[in-house]
């Protein structure tokens, strides 16, 4: 007689159901929150962190996750600082990019726009203020990148 294992009858759509379903969770995280990689320029990390208090002080359910990188982009330690940044970008479920006049010059947003873009994820850019500095970078149009003011972007990240 052939050996059937433990009564199970679903067939492997299901488990690709169910993997794909746990993967979806494991970017959010265990709290629901979305896991959402905050790319931008370094010079910008103070603009940057008063936008991220704002998200927190106003319970959003946004989690930014990012390296904020001071060294150059051709440093010894780029490729360490790649590789970890290739990681946090894989677990986030989107990409958010802070656009400000700053961010065009940035090697580092560009390659992170480049691996977002190669690991499938969702971009968005944001900016503070009514308008995002001009000119944007040549990544926004070639990725077809959508902008939002930051007061916009809570409700953007929650559209599937």
């Amino acid at each position: 007689m052939g050996g059937g294992g433990g009564g199970s009858s679903g067939s492997l759509g299901d488990t690709r159901q169910l993997e794909d379903r746990a993967k979806e969770i494991l970017q959010q995280g265990d709290t629901g929150r979305k896991n959402v990689f905050i790319s931008f320029a370094y010079e910008d990390i103070d603009a940057v962190n008063l936008l991220r208090g704002q998200a927190k002080n106003e319970s959003t359910d946004i989690e930014f996750n990012d390296l904020s990188v001071k060294e150059p982009f051709d440093s010894q330690r780029a490729d360490y600082i790649r590789q970890k940044i290739s990681e946090r970008i894989n677990q986030s479920s989107t990409v958010v990019i802070y656009l400000s006049a700053e961010t065009a010059k940035s090697r580092w947003v560009s390659w992170e726009v480049e691996k977002s873009v190669e690991l499938g994820k969702r971009i968005v850019g944001t900016h503070s203020g009514e308008a995002a500095a001009q000119p944007l970078p040549d990544f926004i149009d070639k990725n077809k990148i959508k902008v939002v003011p930051w007061s916009k972007l809570a409700a953007e990240l929650r559209k599937k």
